[in-house]
């Protein structure tokens, strides 16, 4: 049986934990062994943790732990130069040509470690498992129309934080809005991150134009776009990704005054939204990019962590059959993530 080690997230505003008390209680019951760091930032309390059997160790004790423990977390690791022996379990974003990638790979290269990417824990066709797609879409639409907001009054999107569900946040961005009536392109509509983009419009009673592949297959351009006060790119970017607004969008002739990119890969090779070159912050969420007339872009790239409950209860069900799967890996999800860091590494 495994033993998951459970770090606490140490990125600025990260909330989100990928076990909860009952997928904690499920592990154990297989027997497996949870051991859980402390954290005084998790949406889920320890002592929670603790009651459903796991084990608790202190804060970044995952650096001692043995060679056989696989680490399991969600955003980034600190950087640094020190080799990584164990297994991990995370978001790496090191697979399509970001910038800090080879650093990381080269870290797991020294120690003989491995890095089993959630972004590449799919089925056989290449869905994705286990993802917080929904919430990404819903709280960067969210934070899209705040962005559009704060325009109407001259001015630059505030700093956003956590909220207590998504119904306080559709909540605050009906308010903000007012009697403003934007529409929003959303890319990647049927898609997790397009769906949960789209509902929360609906509830803000924001009108929305929904593209997925049908709609995108001609491979561009897409004047629509800039037709629509609002553009959300709910599409993971990959090898042959079109472009879906052009470099030189801020000197067209545009309705477009907020572009969401969800998605949030500026570093990447396959960026469709080559307007920006950096990811934005809670308290900096856009950066301005044209003035007259204004266009922003907001492009946080841990958007679910401002639900972070919601969002880690829907993500840990996700994740909780690959997790009693891991030993036998029945079903090859956990193969073919390892197969996607063997082809970088080696």
């Amino acid at each position: 049986m495994a033993h998951f080690h459970i770090r606490a997230e140490e990125r600025e505003n990260e909330r989100r934990t990928p076990v909860t008390p009952a997928s904690a209680a499920a592990l154990v019951a297989q027997g497996h062994k949870v051991t859980v760091e402390d954290s005084e930032t998790r949406c889920i309390l320890t002592a929670a943790l603790a009651e459903a059997g796991a084990d608790i160790a202190p804060a970044g004790s995952w650096r001692q732990a043995a060679d056989t423990a696989v680490i399991l977390g969600l955003k980034e690791l600190p950087a640094g130069l020190t080799p990584l022996a164990h297994t991990h379990i995370m978001f790496g974003h090191a697979f399509k040509g970001q910038p800090d990638g080879p650093a990381l790979l080269s870290r797991f290269r020294a120690g003989d470690g491995r890095l089993l990417d959630l972004e590449y824990l799919t089925d056989q066709d290449g869905r994705r498992l286990a993802a917080f797609g929904y919430w990404a879409g819903f709280a960067g639409a969210g934070v899209s129309l705040i962005a559009y907001a704060a325009q109407a009054n001259a001015g630059l999107c505030p700093a956003v934080g956590v909220y207590e569900s998504a119904d306080s946040l559709a909540a605050d961005i009906r308010r903000r809005l007012g009697t403003l009536s934007p529409r929003a392109i959303v890319i990647g509509a049927l898609g997790r991150v397009g769906t949960g983009a789209r509902d929360m419009c609906s509830r803000a009673g924001v009108a929305t134009t929904g593209w997925d592949i049908a709609e995108t297959a001609h491979g561009g351009p897409y004047p629509e776009v800039l037709e629509h006060e609002v553009f959300l790119n709910c599409i993971l970017a990959g090898p042959g990704c079109p472009q879906f607004v052009p470099p030189d969008t801020a000197t067209r002739t545009r309705k477009l005054r907020v572009i969401g990119d969800i998605a949030c890969d500026p570093g990447s090779d396959y960026n469709p939204v080559p307007v920006y070159d950096r990811a934005t912050s809670w308290e900096a969420p856009v950066i301005r990019i044209a003035e007259r007339p204004v266009l922003d872009v907001m492009a946080i790239d841990n958007l679910p962590s401002l639900l972070p409950a919601e969002s880690s209860e829907d993500f840990a069900a996700q994740l909780l059959p690959l997790l009693l799967d891991f030993d036998t890996d029945r079903h090859g999800a956990w193969s073919r993530s390892e197969a996607v860091f063997r082809s970088h590494v080696e």
